[in-house]
């Protein structure tokens, strides 16, 4: 009898399963309104139409289901922030692809001691770069990346993700480079400011901007793929093979394995 008894207890304490709190979701209203910075807007745009996700069929862009699974804050500012420095840089790969696959390059020698410009496709140009030249353009770059990082308030402490500070400004605050800049990078002449002077103006700018930089990201994968393998990418079968490696820029001046 008491070996039934405590059968019976144990098999009601196997049944019995405590509940689970409900996970908070985050409200997708707040995800794309863009909470107090606005830094989220617009995440809906994407070329060529919305793209659903699983838990969301039908749903705005958010392939990875973002908004109901991070809760709304700097995280979700880092996102879009990561976002548009990718969606810039492919758009200035995706021009500059261009360029140089028809021969364009600057008016000016490569280098002081006259050297002439590489040729070639896109990728074997920047092989046959000097290092020294491929350091230029990697730590120029680092240095933009400093200032945004620096300058107050951080994209993910207030200032709206993409908006990259001023030169000018900063310098007059006291921050950033301890020199004077005379151009801002996005707008050197100031002509963008004038324009831009209305929230409406500058929403849709930033939107043309996000979709135009999805395109760039797509078109200029699409440019690696097809000069890796061939028939890849059907509509750009007149890109030039690469033999190459994409992963190793420094390729053709030294090797960390060799």
């Amino acid at each position: 009898g008491h070996g039934r008894l405590a059968l019976a207890l144990c098999a009601g304490a196997r049944a019995y399963v405590a509940p689970v709190a409900p996970k908070a979701a985050v409200a997708r209203s707040a995800f794309y309104g863009g909470g107090e910075s606005g830094a989220l807007d617009n995440l809906e745009g994407a070329p060529p139409g919305p793209v659903p996700n699983i838990a969301n069929p039908g749903g705005a862009w958010d392939p990875l289901n973002l908004a109901d699974t991070t809760p709304f804050g700097p995280t979700l500012e880092w996102y879009r922030a990561a976002e548009l420095k990718h969606c810039r840089v492919a758009m200035a790969a995706f021009v500059g692809y261009c360029v140089q696959a028809n021969g364009g390059h600057w008016a000016t020698k490569m280098t002081l001691g006259g050297a002439d410009w590489p040729s070639g496709s896109p990728p074997e140009q920047w092989d046959a770069l000097p290092a020294a030249s491929k350091w230029q353009i990697i730590l120029f770059v680092g240095m933009l990346e400093l200032f945004d990082e620096s300058v107050a308030p951080h994209y993910m402490m207030g200032r709206k993700p993409g908006m990259f500070p001023s030169f000018s400004d900063a310098y007059a605050e006291g921050e950033g480079y301890p020199h004077p800049v005379p151009f801002d990078l996005f707008d050197p002449f100031g002509s963008l400011r004038k324009r831009m002077d209305t929230e409406e103006k500058r929403a849709r700018g930033r939107l043309i901007e996000i979709n135009n930089g999805r395109a760039a990201m797509l078109g200029i994968f699409g440019f690696m793929a097809a000069s890796k393998v061939d028939g890849s990418v059907p509509a750009l079968s007149f890109i030039k093979p690469y033999a190459g490696d994409y992963m190793q820029p420094f390729e053709g001046n030294f090797d960390l394995f060799a």
